[in-house]
């Protein structure tokens, strides 16, 4: 299954980031964390972990993820 196109990333105060490095930066972190979300939701799925229960479970992963670097 092929993901989405990723967004054009913006900045908080809307412009556009526009830096061929940090763009491919951020698509090799997608790919990975795409290819480790998929592996771990097929393993559940595999020791017959609910599906819906599955998908609960890594939308609370990303909710409880913590910005390092609040805004001053």
């Amino acid at each position: 299954m092929a993901m989405k196109p990723l967004p054009t990333w913006i900045r908080d105060n809307d412009s556009i980031v526009a830096c061929t490095e940090k763009i491919r930066v951020m698509k090799e972190n997608f790919d990975e964390i795409k290819q480790i979300t998929q592996d771990a939701f097929e393993d559940g799925l595999l020791m017959e972990v609910s599906e819906t229960q599955m998908r609960e479970a890594l939308h609370t992963l990303v909710d409880d993820l913590m910005n390092p670097y609040p805004k001053k």
